[in-house]
């Protein structure tokens, strides 16, 4: 993976003409300019992502498990990966340490990882709930044993990230609580097999709260159902076990989720271009083609999206480049090409890996094959 989000590659699509940009769409899945787009990224990220320095180690997550999806992870050194991943791990200086409150997981890049002082205290731990679930994502991708890694580390201390209401704080030193954490929470404890530091009765309660009258789900309690908090919601209760695979298709459903509602909520968001919006009234993105599919996926109905038509829609937002854009006819960037990625697979686009959607990685990356 690139050292640094702040290097500046060759390629720079913004600096070239509108004549000499492929920024036309295809009518077919381009994978090989896909994996040539993310092996570049791979290399050298170009310097449009220095400002996205802090968050590396998920920018790596969409390049990896990108790779994986598109059957093409030996592209990359994956004990270099690894190595690489190990080393932004926080550790306590001691015992007393591990006991002060804070959370031992990952740090999110080298400028948000300091070094301990004289007596071996660690003064600024910035790991973070986001920042681990890639990594432990990553580990998983490229073959890592987690028992390997100081997993207790990170079981004994996410509990001090949960609140009293159940949800969780990304980082100890304090920030906002919604449902993107506790499907963090709930991802690392599942790949860790191990849920000693998560009360999963209080989460379970938390997303409960957060459903709204229209079956979506806010990012926290009373607020606007989206396309993203409804999967954070429904993936975490699938990962915690509070619900089941293809729950429609049960005798009984969920008894404490309006699971018909949610279905149709999510079956509203496909919009007439075929895309899908995370709110209603909002423009189709690609990235909802994922959070939106994914929760069709885990209830089982999948069947019912128009796929010819979300297909169609993607493919304007293919690039040229390699890599896909949030818009039709815009410049690609990692965090959409992933998704577009992930659609794809959910679409079972030939040559592609399937998907273990409640995790965001490959069905072969979560069984560790």
């Amino acid at each position: 993976m690139a050292t640094s989000a702040a290097a500046a590659a060759d390629w720079d699509p913004s600096s070239s003409s509108d004549e000499e940009s492929p920024l036309s769409s295809s009518l077919t899945f381009d994978k090989e300019r896909h994996v040539a787009f993310l092996e570049m990224m791979y290399h050298m990220l170009p310097y449009h992502y220095q400002s996205q320095e802090i968050n590396h180690l998920t920018l790596a997550y969409f390049v990896i498990s990108g790779l994986d999806i598109l059957g093409s992870l030996d592209r990359v050194d994956k004990d270099a990966v690894a190595a690489w991943v190990l080393s932004l791990q926080s550790n306590p200086g001691d015992k007393a340490e591990l006991n002060s409150g804070q959370f031992y997981g990952f740090y999110g890049s080298r400028s948000s990882q300091f070094s301990s002082d004289n007596d071996g205290i660690l003064i600024h731990n910035h790991s973070h709930l986001a920042s681990t679930y890639c990594a432990l994502s990553i580990l998983k991708t490229v073959g890592y044993n987690l028992s390997n890694i100081h997993s207790e580390l990170i079981s004994m201390s996410i509990r001090n990230l949960q609140q009293p209401d159940g949800s969780f704080l990304p980082i100890h030193i304090g920030a906002e609580t919604d449902l993107r954490f506790i499907y963090c929470a709930a991802a690392i404890c599942f790949m860790l097999e191990d849920w000693s530091g998560m009360d999963r009765e209080k989460a379970k309660e938390y997303i409960f709260k957060c459903q709204s009258y229209d079956g979506g789900f806010g990012m926290i309690p009373g607020s606007e159902s989206h396309g993203g908090g409804t999967f954070c919601a429904v993936a975490s209760l699938r990962l915690m076990g509070f619900i089941e695979d293809d729950v429609l298709s049960k005798s009984e459903g969920s008894s404490f989720i309006d699971i018909p509602l949610l279905l149709e909520w999510c079956l509203q968001r496909q919009a007439a271009d075929g895309g899908f919006q995370g709110r209603p009234n909002k423009p189709s993105d690609t990235c909802y083609a994922f959070w939106i599919g994914a929760v069709l996926r885990i209830l089982g109905g999948s069947k019912l999206i128009d796929g010819t038509a979300l297909r169609r829609f993607l493919l304007t937002c293919q690039s040229g480049y390699g890599g896909f854009s949030k818009f039709p006819n815009e410049l690609p960037d990692l965090y959409h090409s992933y998704y577009g990625y992930t659609a794809f697979s959910l679409l079972e686009e030939p040559g592609l890996n399937a998907l273990c959607v409640e995790l965001g990685i490959t069905g072969f990356a979560a069984l560790g094959i």
